[in-house]
C-alpha cells in the first residue's frame, strides 16, 4: 500500500499542545517547571527602556550652556516628577525670576554643559507574556520565557484574524450549514466565542464587535465583508496583529463553506467551555494555524504527541486545498504509486479520494491536507 507524509489540519477532541511563549527581550520568568498555570497568567516580564526626553535648561533660564548645571537642583540617577521645580535663577533684586519644571517624569539620565540640555528617561515600558492556555509549565527558557503543555481538545481552521484572546464558546446556529447572522447574536454574548456554520455576514461581525464577542469560529468568510471590517485588504503575510476587538477564524475557507461535520459535532459538545482562540495565519513557509483550543480536566502532559506531519493512507480523512475543489471534504480511497500528468503538464503523485457528495476525484497529493483526528 501506498503512503505519504502532508501536512495536518488538526480537529481532535484529546490531544496534547505545546505552546512556547517567549519575551521579545531578556527579562524575567516568574514560574518554574510543574507550574499549573492559566490563560491569564503572566509567564515572564521584560522592562523595555522608557523614551528619552530633554529639557531645554540653559535655553529656558535665559544663561550659557555651561553655567546650567549650576541652577540645576538634582543630579544624574535622581527621580523627577513631571511639575517638578527643578531649577531657577535669583533674578534681579528678588524679582524677575525664571523657573523651570520638568515636564516628564523618569530618571535624569545626563546634564550637558555643551548643549545646556537635561536628559530624562521616561520610566520602562513593562512588557508581559502571559500563558494563552490553561496548563502546566513543561520547560522554563531562562530569561525568555516558558512551554506550557496542556491535554486540550483543539481544531485548527485555513485562516484567521486577531490576536489571542478567551472566551466561553456559545454555539449560535442549529447547523452547520447555517450563516450566522445579527439575528443570532444576543445582548449578553460579551465574552463569547460564538461558533457559526457556513459563514458569517459583515453586519454580523460589526453586532459581534460592538456587543464584545471575542471570537466568531465559522466555517467560511466572505473576503469583502473582511476587507469592510478590517477597513483595508489583507495581505500575504503573517495575520494575528490586526487593530480589532475580537479574532475570526475559519475553518474551511472563504466565501460560503459548510463547516465539517466533525468540526461543528466538536465544538457543540464543548458549548459552555472557556477556550483559547487565535487568529494568527502564515500560509507560507513557516506554516502557522489559526486555532481554538479547550483543556480537558486533566491537563498534565501525557500521552503521545502529534507530529506536524501524519500519514496519509487509505482511509485518511483530508481537506482539498487547491481548485478546482477548494475546501472540499474527502477519504483517501487509492494512493498511485506511479507518477501522472495532471492539468499543467507536470508528473506528480496524485491521490484519488471519495468528496463529502459521493464523486470520486483524482488530486495531487501536494494539494491537500490531512484533517488530524483522535
Amino acid at each position: 500500500m501506498g503512503s505519504a507524509y502532508t501536512p495536518g489540519l488538526t480537529v481532535s477532541g484529546d490531544t496534547i499542545v505545546q505552546k512556547t511563549r517567549r519575551l521579545p527581550i531578556k527579562g524575567e520568568v516568574l514560574v518554574k517547571v510543574g507550574d499549573k498555570v492559566e490563560p491569564d497568567q503572566v509567564l515572564a516580564r521584560a522592562l523595555l527602556p522608557g523614551p528619552q526626553q530633554a529639557i531645554k535648561l540653559a535655553e529656558h533660564l535665559g544663561v550659557e550652556a555651561g553655567e546650567a548645571r549650576g541652577f540645576f537642583k538634582l543630579k544624574e540617577g535622581d527621580p523627577i516628577e513631571k511639575g517638578e521645580l527643578v531649577a531657577e535663577t535669583k533674578g534681579l533684586w528678588g524679582m524677575f525670576k525664571s523657573e523651570v519644571h520638568s515636564e516628564y517624569s523618569g530618571t535624569v539620565e545626563a546634564i550637558s554643559d555643551v548643549t545646556g540640555h537635561v536628559l530624562i528617561r521616561e520610566p520602562s515600558i513593562p512588557v508581559d507574556i502571559l500563558s494563552y492556555i490553561k496548563g502546566t509549565v513543561a520547560e522554563v527558557m531562562p530569561e525568555e520565557g516558558a512551554i506550557i503543555e496542556a491535554r486540550c481538545a483543539m481544531v485548527q481552521g485555513i485562516f484567521g484574524v486577531g490576536g489571542e484572546r478567551n472566551g466561553k464558546i456559545r454555539v449560535a446556529v442549529a447547523s452547520p450549514d447555517d450563516v450566522l447572522d445579527v439575528g443570532h447574536i444576543n445582548d449578553d454574548d460579551k465574552g463569547n466565542i460564538l461558533i457559526g456554520g457556513s459563514g458569517v455576514t459583515y453586519e454580523a461581525i460589526k453586532k459581534a464587535s460592538d456587543t464584545g464577542v471575542v471570537g466568531i469560529v465559522v466555517g467560511a468568510v466572505k473576503d469583502v465583508d473582511l476587507t469592510e471590517f478590517l477597513g483595508y485588504d489583507i495581505g500575504v503575510a503573517i495575520t494575528g496583529s490586526e487593530d480589532i476587538n475580537l479574532t475570526l477564524l475559519a475553518t474551511e475557507g472563504f466565501g460560503n463553506l459548510r463547516m465539517a461535520q466533525r468540526t461543528f459535532d466538536l465544538l457543540k459538545s464543548l458549548e459552555g467551555e472557556v477556550a483559547s482562540l487565535n487568529g494568527a495565519t502564515q500560509i507560507r513557509a513557516g506554516v502557522i494555524r489559526p486555532e481554538i483550543i479547550v483543556p480537558l480536566a486533566a491537563d498534565a502532559a501525557a500521552g503521545q504527541r502529534q507530529g506536524d506531519a501524519q500519514a496519509l493512507t487509505i482511509g485518511t480523512p483530508i481537506r482539498v486545498i487547491r481548485e478546482p475543489y477548494f475546501g472540499k471534504l474527502a477519504t483517501v480511497t487509492d494512493l498511485p504509486p506511479k507518477l501522472e500528468e495532471v492539468d499543467s503538464g507536470a508528473h506528480v503523485r496524485v491521490l484519488k479520494a471519495k468528496l463529502e457528495s459521493g464523486e470520486e476525484v483524482t488530486v495531487p497529493r501536494a494539494n491537500v491536507e490531512i484533517i488530524a483526528s483522535s
